[in-house]
């Protein structure tokens, strides 16, 4: 089977369930396996794919993402009967249903249910675990200038949801709002999460943003965005992540729950 993957959490799927071999085509932001994604052609980006380069190929299947990759693509693939695979999992128990269906459409139905089954049995054990517990306030940043934040209907947003965590911007419209180092203040989350990407939020940046709200700087964090937002194989260590994130935020808060 001739696999292409434009989305480089399915791409790490695709390694995980021992397909990695099928790729002939994948994208210059596809890292993980490292080494396994060293020997395979990239094929421009998940925003800009060369798309007449995939037809040339002419794989199989194409494993595109809703949220990373262009409908317009998709659409172009199609009109070349190149067959399309297109996911959007915004919750958990959608990232063990993708699984699945990835599984069956590339051969490898059996090794894809025993990771569905993991992401199911965590995710059942960390929402048991934090049922009756107080909810933790949280802003999760993704970008620097604008401040740019996930809001509802993220996977992002679902995975610390599990938790016990619950998003200060949840009620905006958009599901990648900018927003005001006032309205971050305002909002007064118990934590500040800065992602590793798509922005590399690091220690400096933390502090910045603390002077910049007003908010104490125990209260900003740097998170994994690959364990937080990379849906698939990745979800059930990014399951346990989200546990320990929020109950990292648990610990400073000082008010009784």
């Amino acid at each position: 089977m001739r696999i292409v993957s434009l989305c480089p959490s399915l791409t790490e799927l695709v390694f995980d369930l021992d397909r990695g071999d099928d790729l002939v085509g994948v994208t210059k932001f596809c890292i993980h396996p490292a080494d396994g994604v060293a020997t395979v052609e990239k094929v421009g980006g998940t925003k800009d794919p060369r798309v007449e380069r995939i037809i040339e190929l002419a794989p199989d299947l194409v494993l595109l993402n809703e949220e990373e990759n262009r409908i317009e693509d998709a659409e172009t693939l199609k009109d070349a009967e190149i067959p399309c695979h297109v996911s959007f999992p915004t919750t958990v128990r959608d990232t063990a249903e993708m699984v699945r269906s990835i599984g069956a459409a590339i051969g490898a139905a059996a090794k894809a249910e025993r990771i569905a089954l993991d992401i199911e049995t965590r995710d059942q054990r960390v929402r048991t675990a934090a049922r009756g517990r107080r909810p933790v306030g949280f802003a999760y940043l993704i970008w620097r200038e604008p401040i740019m934040v996930a809001a509802a209907d993220t996977f992002v947003d679902a995975l610390l949801g599990l938790a016990g965590g619950e998003n200060v911007f949840a009620t905006r419209e958009e599901r990648y709002p900018t927003v005001t180092a006032a309205e971050l203040t305002a909002a007064d989350p118990a934590g500040v999460l800065l992602s590793t990407e798509p922005f590399p939020f690091q220690d400096r940046h933390a502090a910045e943003l603390a002077e910049l709200t007003g908010l104490p700087r125990d209260r900003f964090r740097l998170v994994d965005g690959e364990l937080l937002s990379w849906h698939g194989s990745r979800t059930p260590s990014g399951i346990d992540y989200a546990e320990s994130v929020i109950a990292d935020l648990r610990g400073i808060i000082t008010t009784p729950g």
